[in-house]
């Protein structure tokens, strides 16, 4: 079984020399930007909650380490939900609440 860094694909994007778009996507980004908010549908989309810790991914610490975790099925929805960089959120959450419980364990 070949490990796990030959499986791993890295990419690395330069937002100074960003990719070539085709026509077709250039059409479909132009058609995206002139949508007037109004027609989109957002009743599916679930509310931010009014928590103190959503404050806490403005912040984010640069040390990380990879790991695997469960979690329950709904908890990982929720996060998707919520957009691109769901997991720095997730990460947050755990932070606000490793602080709020420091004080404690002392």
């Amino acid at each position: 079984m070949p490990t796990k860094e030959k499986n791993t694909v890295k990419r690395t994007l330069d937002p100074k020399n960003p990719p070539v778009l085709t026509a077709e996507q250039k059409a479909r980004l132009q058609a995206l930007a002139a949508m007037p908010d109004e027609p989109i549908d957002y009743s599916d989309t679930p509310g931010l909650p009014d928590a103190v810790w959503m404050k806490a991914a403005a912040q984010l610490p640069h040390t990380k380490k990879q790991i695997t975790l469960r979690v329950d099925a709904d908890v990982l929805e929720f996060f998707r939900h919520t957009g691109a960089r769901y997991q720095s959120r997730m990460n947050a959450v755990l932070r606000s609440y490793v602080e709020a419980h420091k004080a404690h364990a002392k």
